[in-house]
């Protein structure tokens, strides 16, 4: 059975503009996905990205005009300024790494729950009744929130590690068992293609 290692940030755009596709290609191909929550800004830090409010202006300026348009394209709302940008993404990521490790629930769509809340919702996913309410939308127990945080800590330490050794530099950033790597939301139908031989 083929595997997707998902690298992701909860407060990431394009992990948003995803959705659950990455779920439903898996699906298609008989894949299964770990969903590897990990410290955004400091991937960013570790392999010569940089943060978005850091970046020349230009850059800047057509991120969000990107955002924008690739959200018409996929007809999902957006928000390319939401009022909770940027926010601590931990605690959503150790609720993530919870339900993961719980089972029970749709992970898929706890995922798109956290991220279209901070991009369509104007919520804040530093909050944990938000993080309660979504996990509770996608079938988990929303006490997920308060525990293993001590576990979920190390596991989002140990994915951004994971990630810098893997060759990762941003989010949404997928890895297939056989080593394919892509980026981006924008490169789904290239690991459609390579789930199904194509690639």
């Amino acid at each position: 059975m083929a595997h997707i290692d998902y690298y992701l940030s909860t407060i990431s755009p394009n992990c948003y503009l995803a959705g659950t596709r990455p779920s439903e290609i898996a699906a298609k191909h008989g894949a299964t996905i770990t969903y590897k929550p990990l410290d955004i800004m400091g991937l960013f830090a570790r392999t010569g990205g940089v943060p978005p409010g850091q970046r020349h202006p230009s850059r800047q300026e057509y991120r969000l005009i990107e955002i924008e348009r690739c959200a018409k394209e996929l007809g999902m709302p957006v928000n390319p300024k939401p009022a909770h940008w940027p926010t601590n993404p931990a605690p959503s990521s150790y609720a993530l790494i919870a339900a993961q490790k719980a089972g029970g629930g749709d992970l898929a769509a706890f995922v798109f729950a956290i991220t279209r809340a901070c991009w369509a919702e104007e919520k804040d996913i530093a909050d944990d009744a938000v993080i309660k309410a979504c996990l509770e939308s996608a079938g988990f127990d929303p006490s997920l929130t308060d525990s293993g945080l001590l576990a979920g800590a190390e596991t989002y330490e140990a994915n951004t590690e994971e990630a810098v050794n893997a060759g990762v530099f941003g989010a949404p950033f997928f890895i297939t068992d056989g080593g394919a790597r892509f980026w981006g939301q924008d490169r789904l139908a290239q690991l459609d293609m390579d789930l199904g031989g194509q690639l």
